[in-house]
């Protein structure tokens, strides 16, 4: 609060110098000094009353315990996501062609969108190098993630 209690502090200065001036360039810049400064005081005001509601990057001051708490959080759940990417490739032809597409449409569209067209096909190209290399007893349907047949 002592920012906003500054900023009132100059808006009244702005005031009363405004009282005591005829010249119609020095009035017009006295009452935007004025404005300016009502609006930092209440700006700065909005800004204690909604500390606590605001959303807020991490900082260096952060405790570091949380930090690595947070990290090792990530690092698990890398670890399912890659678990279960993983498992989801090992069963690739045996999902049914309409969730192949739907799950290679989501995955193609996760992320920056002008990278889709590049990403979709690098999604593709890894399921045909790896659509026989992870087929569990030669369980092959022989289509490609848009559900086409394969005539490699």
């Amino acid at each position: 609060m002592f920012a906003a209690k500054h900023f009132r502090a100059k808006a009244e200065e702005s005031a009363e110098a405004l009282k005591s001036t005829v010249v119609p360039d020095e009035i017009h810049k006295l009452q935007r000094s004025k404005q300016s400064f009502s609006d930092l005081a209440q700006n700065e005001t909005w800004l204690a009353d909604n500390f606590d509601k605001m959303i807020r990057s991490r900082t260096e001051d952060e405790p570091a315990g949380k930090r690595l708490e947070e990290n090792a959080v990530a690092e698990i759940e890398e670890h399912i996501l890659r678990r279960l990417g993983a498992a989801v490739i090992m069963q690739w032809n045996t999902i049914p062609t309409k969730l192949q597409r739907e799950l290679f449409d989501t995955a193609g569209s996760l992320g920056d969108v002008r990278q889709t067209t590049e990403l979709r096909g690098q999604i593709a190209r890894f399921l045909h190098d790896h659509k026989d290399k992870e087929n569990p007893a030669g369980c092959s349907s022989g289509s490609t993630p848009e559900g086409k047949p394969d005539r490699a």
